[in-house]
């Protein structure tokens, strides 16, 4: 599985400023250690912030996890995006080729 989509719940009053670092560090971060992100959303009523991150890398997706967040890259936000968090799901995916269906009639 290549794929991880990452829902976040954030503390009320904090979407903006996460959306900051989020765009200007951790993407960038993510990418230095091979990343690629496919997409994000926001909610801004509910507080929620969802994105799908890829690794297509030999060493998985775990392995490149674990190199991320020991990463000088990630040492080098200027805070932690776990602070402005409330609850956090992570899934794993592996994708599908688009198109039609094999099970549409």
């Amino acid at each position: 599985m290549d794929h991880q989509l990452r829902v976040y719940q954030l503390k009320p009053g904090r979407l903006d400023a996460f959306l900051s670092l989020w765009h200007e560090h951790v993407v960038p971060a993510r990418r230095a250690c091979g990343f690629e992100v496919e997409g994000a959303w926001v909610n801004a009523e509910a507080d929620e912030f969802a994105w799908v991150v890829r690794y297509t890398g030999a060493d998985g997706f775990a392995a490149a996890d674990e190199r991320y967040y020991a990463s000088p890259e990630r040492a080098a936000l200027p805070w932690d995006p776990r602070d402005a968090l409330d609850a956090v799901e992570l899934r794993m995916f592996d994708a599908v080729a688009t198109g039609r269906s094999p099970r549409a009639a």
